[in-house]
């Protein structure tokens, strides 16, 4: 997997609080068993196959010294990779099939719900909350039915000489100041200050993961299960919405945006050709990797929380990566288990990959040391209603994880779609009420 996969997963999952449900069908009728953690590693045996989308650990070797390193605690278990690239449309045409390996990723294409019939529990989400982030993303009557792989905090990843060059040294604190910022740029230093990567198009759901950070409220996305019109005024999605709108409005996006390029724009945003783009922190250690190949400074890439702040401080929503799970079907759940939680407390993964741990009591990665040092708030957002707001987004056919209404968005700012901002928010307001009335209850 190259490293616009790799992008595209984080940034799919960086939105996860909206993941598509879809995938309906039974895993059978085994249901209601539960993979515990095993009391005595060296009593513990078997051969275990971990699915994976990081199809570039499994090639280069970096998961089987993984492997080696859990023999060290588990000598009798023997971890087998597969890494898929195609993994969301694969693992879903496994799971009708049964055979799905001991532990994976929870494809998106799983309904909420449906956890019990496919997945072992792995304890109640009360117990395993006191120690892991996102535990009620798989909460299904109380049961979690995965452990994230690790989380990202979300925001804007940017070229600090580019701003400084600018003139601008601080974080913006209102979207009218990060406007004021980019334009700055543009007349100043004559690069592109904001990127959209509008033809790919996932990064455009990435504003979604933002929902949370206006507010600094865990609960932001509860709150959009029922008509609640969501991009009403004074609403964290207007708000959000609006700054993506006038930034295209004003011109301080690039002049085409049917012609991005993705894995163009990490070099570009190295080498100061670029000044800016919403993308999830796991996109930091990428832009450092672009700058090492440019010959610049890793030191030039920085991240920026989204520009608001509650009482006096930024917040930034931290958002689940894949969630880690044990098949029920699997035959040796108790190594499975075991490679789960060595795996996210020990294996030392999110410190390499330089992103936010699932392990409550970690430390930040180095890659988020401005937001330490910034006191920015991480907002762990809950996920208890994801279900319902799944299927009012799902009826009234908007997709918050889907770029096609933000494309529209840009469209209508730049003026190759008639209509105004105010019109399309109206329009979306109207059908996620509608949709309200009936999805969901």
């Amino acid at each position: 997997m190259g490293k616009k996969s790799m992008a595209l997963t984080g940034v799919f999952l960086s939105a996860a609080m909206l993941a598509v449900a879809g995938c309906g069908g039974g895993g059978g009728a085994v249901t209601g068993q539960t993979a515990t953690p095993p009391a005595d590693p060296k009593e513990v045996s078997g051969e275990i196959k971990v699915l994976t989308h990081r199809t570039d650990l499994v090639q280069n070797g970096a998961m089987k010294a993984y492997a080696a390193e859990f023999n060290r605690v588990y000598p009798k278990v023997k971890v087998k990779f597969e890494g898929i690239t195609d993994y969301e449309g694969e693992v879903k045409i496994r799971l009708n099939a049964k055979s799905y390996g001991d532990v994976l990723g929870i494809p998106g294409a799983v309904a909420k719900n449906d956890y019990p019939k496919f997945f072992a529990s792995l304890g109640t989400s009360a117990e395993l909350g006191k120690k892991y982030r996102f535990a009620d993303k798989t909460e299904v009557e109380g049961k979690s039915y995965g452990i994230a792989q690790f989380g990202t905090a979300n925001g804007f990843v940017y070229n600090k000489a580019l701003w400084k060059k600018a003139g601008v040294t601080e974080w913006p604190k209102t979207p009218q100041e990060f406007t004021a910022a980019l334009k700055a740029i543009k007349d100043k230093t004559g690069a592109i200050p904001y990127y959209t990567n509008f033809k790919d198009g996932w990064p455009l759901v990435q504003w979604s993961a933002n929902h949370g950070a206006v507010s600094c409220d865990a609960q932001a996305s509860n709150a959009l299960a029922g008509p609640v019109s969501p991009w009403k005024a004074g609403s964290e999605l207007r708000t959000i919405d609006t700054l993506l709108h006038d930034i295209v409005k004003q011109g301080l996006s690039e002049k085409d945006p049917t012609t991005t390029n993705w894995e163009t724009s990490k070099a570009l945003l190295a080498e100061g050709e670029i000044g800016t783009m919403m993308l999830g922190s796991w996109s930091i250690a990428q832009m450092q990797r672009a700058a090492k190949d440019e010959g610049v400074s890793p030191e030039d890439i920085g991240f920026m929380p989204f520009p608001t702040q509650k009482n006096g401080v930024f917040c930034s929503t931290v958002t689940s990566d894949y969630q880690q799970a044990v098949s029920i079907y699997s035959e040796n759940k108790p190594a499975a288990r075991a490679w789960i939680d060595w795996f996210t407390e020990k294996s030392g993964y999110s410190e390499k990959e330089g992103v936010v741990s699932a392990v409550k009591a970690a430390a930040m990665p180095t890659t988020l040391k401005d937001f330490v040092d910034n006191d920015v708030i991480l907002v762990d957002r809950s996920e208890a209603k994801t279900a319902t707001v799944n299927d009012i987004d799902e009826a009234a056919e908007i997709g918050l994880t889907k770029p096609d209404y933000r494309q529209r968005l840009v469209d209508t700012a730049r003026g190759a779609q008639k209509g105004s901002l105010e019109d399309l928010f109206a329009e979306l307001d109207k059908r996620w009420d509608e949709a309200a009335k009936t999805a969901g209850s």
